[in-house]
């Protein structure tokens, strides 16, 4: 499962996405978004949003948040740091070019860990939500919106055949919940709080883990 996606190939997918990426997922992916931010708000604390891009979500951030963001993109996290200068974001604590498989951050250190459309764009998802596993305290949450691959039917279809295609864009559109799960019952230190559909077409879903004291 670990060679599925290149990371060099998904640095250069978005770099190329860095110029438009507000204008084209915008307004798409907005609900979940926010979505993914009230529930980390509503845990409070320090939060960390892993693959934070062009800091697109940095202003629905409620001012009283504290906040780190982390991305693996420089070109994109370059417009981050410019709209953190442009609107006086002075909630955001930090923002830093880092791989999500590897991050350089202490053990239990945040309340929270949003990643918004992260999840299928790395190249070892599991390997990745054990590191967000490991940054979050006891008692926190994980938190997740993504698209998931569709179980049976035409959609699986499609998914299936415009994977390789979508892999050169830097996802795989048929991630399927089954690798969450899978994922959640070996770890034995999260368990699932939520998961909603989300718009858009009820594709995409908020996943919520929390990590349990045990861990």
């Amino acid at each position: 499962m670990a060679d599925e996606i290149d990371i060099r190939s998904v640095a250069k997918a978005y770099a190329r996405w860095a110029p438009v990426y507000d204008i084209v997922f915008g307004a798409v992916f907005a609900h979940g978004r926010k979505a993914s931010i009230a529930a980390a708000e509503r845990v409070g604390g320090r939060i960390l949003d892993v693959g934070i891009g062009t800091g697109i979500s940095l202003t629905d951030y409620a001012p009283t948040s504290c906040l780190v963001g982390v991305d693996y993109s420089e070109p994109m996290l370059r417009k981050a740091k410019a709209r953190v200068r442009e609107h006086g974001l002075a909630h955001v604590e930090a923002l830093a070019v880092m791989d999500a498989q590897h991050l350089a951050l202490r053990d239990a250190w945040f309340d929270a860990v949003v990643a918004q459309y992260v999840i299928t764009a790395v190249p070892d998802p599991e390997r990745t939500l054990d590191e967000f596993a490991r940054v979050t305290r006891p008692g926190g949450e994980i938190i997740l919106v993504n698209h998931l691959g569709a179980e049976a039917g035409l959609r699986r279809a499609f998914e299936q055949g415009f994977a390789p295609i979508a892999r050169r864009l830097g996802w795989r559109p048929e991630f399927g919940w089954d690798r969450l799960a899978g994922w959640a019952e070996r770890h034995r230190g999260v368990r699932l709080v939520e998961r909603r559909p989300m718009p858009p077409l009820r594709q995409f879903s908020l996943i919520r883990f929390e990590k349990t004291a045990a861990a």
